[in-house]
């Protein structure tokens, strides 16, 4: 198993890229060559036979934010322009990208972005790039053909498949907010001026491409998840009774700008004591107390790549015998389920870390009675995904370029995969909540835990918190800066 601090040639090749062209204008991607954009084209194309695949990206947005683009598109093209357009036709095997033009005003203030032309052909690898009016010319000529186009709403920054979902499930019961989707209104334009075109789902083509992770995918996950973990580590060095939750998550802010991320995957989840029951606690306003047991949950948005990185630390720098006790059995349950994971069917993965997990409970010393029927529980509740309806079991969920990824019925872990593990035990009466969550990538023979790097053995957490962290650095800045 590889460790997460290792640095890779192609982490080298890729810092080195991004790192010669971010002095340069930004017109096109630096994170991937134009080679990957194109192979993926390429097996879309072979997908959509004689149809025609048209799929349009993000818009500007109506505030003074940086663009990002949605998630479908980027991955197809690389291409970070507000209202792109791209249309890949299978029976002609060609590809044709619409841009707008470039806005001379616009590029005054804000700095040049890619135009229709030559420039735009060269750095993307596309063959034609065409001002983006002439795209009502090539929707006239789709009359009669089979169009393929995204069904689901993007995502942008911090945007994942399920909350979108849920999001447009809200708005469509909403008798006040009802409008069609964007995706909706692009297929009704698409019929009003093709006619007799057959519309498709483009989200399941492209959405299997992307389950299985490119090499330099896989790098700048890597790279997110060492942002991450950093973080994690930052937390415990600064984490400390009186300190606010946000206090926590502005570490994790400092953190990811520091390393150039574009922002948040998710928002940050910094809950203290008995706000770590709600699982996806946000607020983030409570004060830390001694003896509070602290969550952070927190990732960057790398490059349009993401992380899902848990830790837990106890407020005041020392576990408490309890602490130690519930927290010490999680964890060898948690790592008996990670040392089961390796390519295969994942009922058989979830068997070998059942009977792993019975072993561990079997040998561990309870002093609380309560702590060894929590303990039982989280063994059971996984005894009963041996049986899952489908056939199928999942270990946890995907991460991509959303945090939580796309994915697709799959019976088996392959190479190229990467997901997250985040089992939790819990004592509900007690409002007592105990999660950690890793990112693990799926190799030839095993799994490698890219976040390993971050302590999770309570001696090693507790030797990391007695070390002064940024909070405590910035404090003495200004009482010294005071002083004077």
């Amino acid at each position: 198993m590889k460790h997460c601090l290792t640095v890779t040639a192609s982490t080298l090749v890729l810092a080195a890229a991004i790192a010669t062209v971010s002095a340069q204008p930004p017109l096109f991607t630096s994170s991937l060559p134009k080679e990957e954009f194109a192979a993926r084209r390429a097996k879309v194309m072979e997908q959509i036979g004689d149809g025609v695949a048209v799929i349009q990206g993000a818009t500007e947005t109506s505030s003074y934010e940086k663009f990002r683009q949605s998630n479908q598109f980027y991955y197809l093209t690389g291409v970070e322009t507000p209202r792109a357009i791209l249309v890949m036709d299978g029976r002609a095997r060609s590809t044709t990208l619409f841009l707008v033009p470039t806005n001379e005003r616009m590029e005054r203030s804000e700095g040049p972005l890619l135009g229709p032309g030559a420039k735009a052909e060269e750095l993307t690898g596309i063959a034609r790039v065409l001002p983006r009016d002439e795209f009502a010319k090539v929707v006239s000529g789709l009359s009669g053909r089979t169009v393929y186009t995204t069904f689901r709403g993007e995502t942008v920054g911090a945007g994942t498949p399920d909350r979108e979902t849920a999001h447009a499930d809200a708005r469509k019961a909403d008798p006040w907010d009802q409008q069609p989707s964007r995706e909706e209104w692009f297929m009704t334009r698409l019929r009003e001026k093709a006619s007799g075109v057959e519309i498709k789902n483009l989200d399941p083509i492209v959405d299997a491409l992307r389950l299985i992770k490119s090499p330099r995918e896989i790098e700048l996950i890597r790279e997110a998840t060492r942002i991450a973990g950093l973080a994690m580590m930052e937390a415990m060095r600064s984490a400390e009774p009186g300190m606010y939750e946000y206090e926590i998550e502005a570490i994790g802010d400092y953190i990811f700008k520091q390393h150039n991320a574009q922002g948040p995957a998710y928002f940050g989840l910094v809950a203290a004591g008995q706000n770590a029951f709600w699982p996806h606690y946000h607020a983030a306003q409570a004060q830390l107390k001694s003896g509070d047991l602290v969550l952070f949950d927190y990732a960057p948005d790398y490059h349009y790549y993401a992380s899902d990185v848990t830790r837990m630390l106890p407020a005041n720098g020392k576990f408490t015998a309890d602490q130690r006790e519930l927290y010490g059995v999680y964890l060898k349950l948690y790592q008996a389920l990670m040392t089961s994971i390796r390519p295969g069917r994942g009922l058989d993965i979830l068997k070998d870390a059942v009977g792993k997990m019975d072993e561990v409970l079997a040998s561990y010393r309870f002093t609380n009675p309560k702590y060894r029927e929590a303990a039982t529980r989280f063994v059971e509740a996984y005894r009963t995904r041996l049986n899952p309806p489908n056939g199928r079991a999942s270990l946890g969920h995907m991460v991509g370029m959303e945090v939580h990824d796309i994915t697709v019925p799959f019976d088996e872990y392959k190479p190229g995969m990467v997901f997250t593990i985040e089992p939790a035990l819990t004592i509900p009466e007690d409002r007592v909540y105990i999660r950690l969550e890793d990112v693990l990538l799926i190799t030839g023979k095993g799994y490698e835990n890219m976040s390993s790097f971050a302590p999770v053995e309570p001696d090693a957490i507790e030797k990391l918190m007695a070390e002064p962290g940024i909070a405590q650095a910035s404090r003495r800045s200004v009482t010294t800066t005071s002083a004077r």
